[in-house]
């Protein structure tokens, strides 16, 4: 595995396949993980402001604007480019003299198809369903925990998923999970 630094424009080792990055020493596309994170703080960010106006004060418009923003991301990210993705970008911008950790683009395809799915719910529910508060405020609580256990310990729900239920065995996941065994605690 080779670790390489710096950006994509200014790295000749990296360049975009058609669903993540080719990476010298890699098999599969990756991505950049401090990227994806990044892009995950700023949806949560967001999200969470949306998240507590709605639960202070019943007022919803911001959480569905960010339901929406969530939404138009995932389809960016998914049906155009992940590097036209707006969080990732800013994501790719703050973290640019951080050294990448790659991790394997088709479970992030999984997660990101999982956080349209919650989106498309998400959006429906508000908007054409009108449900109340508390529907809403438990999708977007679903959204915001799953953002929050990316963002903040580098857990992809949807990589554990796709791990799970694959056929395919996931390679290069966050932080080595695919491949590492904790240790079996002794309680003496």
């Amino acid at each position: 595995m080779t670790t390489t630094t710096g950006n994509t424009a200014h790295n000749p080792e990296r360049s975009w396949g058609e669903f993540g990055e080719i990476v010298t020493g890699y098999d599969i596309p990756v991505f950049n993980e401090r990227e994806v994170r990044a892009g995950a703080g700023i949806l949560f960010l967001i999200g969470f402001t949306g998240y507590v106006i709605a639960w202070t004060t019943g007022f919803v418009v911001p959480l569905r604007g960010f339901a929406v923003l969530f939404l138009l991301d995932m389809l960016i990210r998914l049906f155009v480019s992940p590097r036209f993705s707006p969080t990732l970008a800013l994501g790719r911008v703050i973290v640019y003299r951080q050294r990448p950790e790659f991790v394997g683009a088709p479970q992030k395809k999984f997660a990101w198809s999982l956080g349209l799915g919650i989106a498309l719910t998400s959006c429906f529910t508000m908007g054409w369903l009108a449900s109340p508060l508390w529907v809403v405020l438990l999708l977007c609580g679903i959204c915001m925990g799953v953002l929050f256990l990316e963002t903040a310990f580098g857990i992809c729900i949807g990589c554990e998923l796709q791990k799970r239920f694959s056929r395919t065995a996931p390679q290069y996941c966050p932080g080595d999970s695919c491949n590492f065994d904790p240790p079996s605690s002794r309680h003496s």
